[in-house]
């Protein structure tokens, strides 16, 4: 798992698992806390994330909606993107296009 960026935009790569969840939660918390306007996800690299990893893109969403700030997810791989629609998070998230 690796993620950079600042606190306009992060690139997450690996996987987002059980395993790393702590570290993400805390790049995305800085990330969120740090700065103003849309905060893009790209997921271009994302290998896999399963529902620890989802409960932190959530987690992340609703801190930038408490700052006045949006959660944008941008990249979303197809394996992803299927399980944001089986999810119904799809309708929650902004995904760009």
């Amino acid at each position: 798992m690796h993620i950079t960026g600042d606190h306009a935009e992060l690139v997450v790569g690996g996987r987002l698992d059980v395993r790393n969840a702590a570290d993400v939660r805390l790049a995305l918390h800085r990330a969120v806390d740090g700065g103003d306007g849309d905060l893009v996800l790209d997921l271009r690299q994302l290998d896999s994330c399963d529902a620890t990893g989802l409960g932190v893109i959530m987690g992340a969403h609703r801190r930038a909606g408490r700052c006045g700030r949006r959660l944008v997810l941008r990249a979303v791989p197809p394996h992803m993107r299927r399980v944001l629609v089986a999810t119904r998070l799809h309708r929650i998230l902004t995904i760009a296009p």
